[in-house]
């Protein structure tokens, strides 16, 4: 026998599968928080308060800026971009009510779906003005992250977006998702090229994740007003995250 190794006596690259995925895929369920209900999408229900938050303002109209459509030029055209978007097996649609004043503020979903790999994205996400920056805004990616990676069981958590919105970047890694790098020329949206920033959250990141968004979200970290005692991305910059590789 020859004393070199044949393809099959090499050892495969790669490290074993700890944990096998769920094969489980996300139900089309509500979310409760304390702050915030998400509410499976129904445009019959939501689209008419969706459209007054995403397009009352000149503010609001920037929510658009870096996400692949919108803004629409009436309620109509929004309305049935929300039937698709509902009627849709690829994307998983949530809206986000306001538990104080009952008030539909925003909306998010489920991509890339991969049951089999253990693999999903969240995206899609915007928060009208007068959401953005609170506790019910974390809250709600929080419900997002925690029925997939803690209920469902899967291994990679995704967040990819345009490399040139800074706000999504700093969101991303607020909530303890890591860089991953740039993907140059990935499409075109809008006419315009777009390079798109990957993050992810993996399987043995997530306890010191998980435990890190729900201290600050913790009601002995807001005082009377509302207002956080402390900063989430400060807390998850000093947590350590599993090594990679």
């Amino acid at each position: 026998m020859p004393d070199h190794e044949t393809a099959f006596e090499r050892p495969l690259n790669g490290a074993a599968v700890e944990h096998r995925p769920s094969g489980l895929v996300p139900a089309r369920r509500g979310l409760e928080g304390l702050e915030v209900a998400l509410e499976p999408l129904d445009p019959d229900l939501h689209g008419a308060e969706l459209y007054a938050a995403s397009h009352g303002s000149e503010q609001a109209l920037e929510i658009w800026t870096y996400l692949p459509w919108g803004p629409w030029s009436s309620e109509g055209e929004f309305l049935a971009h929300l039937a698709g978007n509902a009627a849709s097996f690829d994307y998983i649609w949530y809206a986000f009510r306001l538990k104080g004043s009952g008030e539909i503020k925003g909306m998010a979903c489920y991509l890339d779906v991969q049951p089999a790999q253990g693999v999903i994205e969240i995206g899609g996400i915007w928060f009208a003005p007068d959401m953005q920056r609170t506790r019910a805004a974390t809250e709600a990616l929080f419900l997002m992250l925690d029925y997939a990676m803690t209920d469902l069981r899967y291994r990679r958590m995704q967040w990819r977006c345009n490399a040139l919105n800074q706000k999504s970047r700093d969101a991303a890694q607020r909530l303890g998702f890591k860089y991953e790098g740039i993907f140059y020329n990935h499409m075109i949206y809008k006419g315009l090229n777009r390079d798109t920033a990957w993050y992810s959250i993996l399987d043995t990141d997530w306890p010191a994740v998980r435990e890190t968004i729900a201290a600050w979200l913790d009601g002995g970290n807001f005082d009377g007003g509302g207002v956080a005692q402390s900063s989430l991305r400060e807390r998850m910059s000093k947590r350590v995250i599993a090594h990679r590789g």
